[in-house]
C-alpha cells in the first residue's frame, strides 16, 4: 500500500456544511465495512442472557479473557436462575481469572436476581428496560439489543469515542452524547455494523498512542491522519490482525 499523500486528503480543514460532513462519514464507513467483512462482536454467546453476563465481565478486561471463561461459567449457571443461586465463592473462583473478581460477582447476581425478579429470567429486548439493570449503561444495552435482539443501537466504548473525534464526527467526550451526535449522521439500520467496524478499526489500526496512519484505508477522510507514522512500511509494522488479546 502507497503512504496516502497528505495534499490528498478530503477533509485538511473541518467540513463545511452538514452534508458533507455525513457524506464523508457514511464514506468511511463503507470503506472499513470492506476493510472488516468479519466485523463482529469479539465476546462469544450463545443467547441473549450469555452476551448481557459477559459484557458486564469485559469490562477492565479483554474479550479474549472473557471468552475463555464463558463455557466455564455458563456449564455452571446457564440461566439467571442459577445464577441467581449460584455460591459466591464458586462464581468468584470462576471470574477471578478476569481482575475486580469480588464486583463482578456482585454484578453477576444482582443482575441475575433483578432478571428473576423483574423479568421472569428473560433478557428484556427494550433499551428502557435493560439500563435499569444493576451494572448495566447504554454501553452494555446496546451491544445486547444490537448484537442478540437485532435492534440498532451504537457502542460507544474508549475506541468508538476516539475514533469518532479523530474522524472530525464529534468534539463530544461524554458517551451518551457521542452516541447522539454519531448516530445522527447514519441510518439508524446501520448503527450496529458502524460500531464493530470502529472498534475493530481502532483495535487493529487506529490505537491510541500509536496509529498505523501509512497503512490506514480511511486516511483519505480524517482529519487527524498523521497522528501515527506516515511511511507505510513502519505503519504496517504497527497493524494487527485481532483484536487485543
Amino acid at each position: 500500500m502507497s503512504a496516502p499523500s497528505r495534499t490528498l486528503i478530503d477533509v485538511s480543514a473541518p467540513a463545511t456544511s452538514r452534508t458533507s460532513l455525513v457524506r464523508r462519514a457514511r464514506k468511511t464507513d463503507r470503506v472499513l465495512a470492506q476493510t472488516y467483512p468479519d466485523a463482529r462482536c469479539e465476546l462469544d454467546f450463545d443467547d441473549p442472557f450469555q452476551l448481557l453476563v459477559v459484557t458486564v465481565l469485559s469490562a477492565q478486561t479483554t474479550d479474549k479473557r472473557v471468552n475463555a471463561v464463558r463455557p466455564t461459567l455458563f456449564a455452571a449457571y446457564p440461566d439467571a436462575a442459577a445464577m441467581a443461586a449460584a455460591d459466591r465463592e464458586t462464581l468468584e473462583g470462576i471470574v477471578g481469572p478476569l481482575g475486580f473478581f469480588r464486583a463482578k460477582t456482585e454484578s453477576l447476581l444482582k443482575l441475575s436476581a433483578a432478571l428473576m425478579a423483574d423479568h421472569g429470567g428473560q433478557v428484556p429486548g427494550r433499551l428502557e428496560d435493560l439500563v435499569k439493570l444493576p451494572g448495566v449503561g447504554r454501553k452494555t444495552a446496546n451491544v445486547v439489543l444490537g448484537n442478540a435482539f437485532g435492534v440498532p443501537g451504537i457502542t460507544v466504548d474508549t475506541h468508538f469515542g476516539r475514533l469518532a473525534r479523530r474522524l472530525g464526527w464529534t468534539e463530544q467526550t461524554d458517551p451518551v452524547k457521542v452516541e447522539h451526535e454519531v448516530g445522527a449522521l447514519f441510518e439508524k439500520r446501520d448503527w450496529t455494523m458502524l460500531s464493530h467496524h470502529l472498534i475493530w478499526h481502532g483495535r487493529r489500526r487506529c490505537h491510541a498512542q500509536k496509529p498505523a496512519c501509512g497503512a490506514c484505508p480511511v486516511a483519505r477522510w480524517c482529519p487527524s491522519y498523521g497522528e501515527g507514522p506516515t511511511d507505510p512500511e513502519v505503519a504496517a509494522k504497527l497493524v494487527k490482525t485481532e483484536g487485543r488479546a
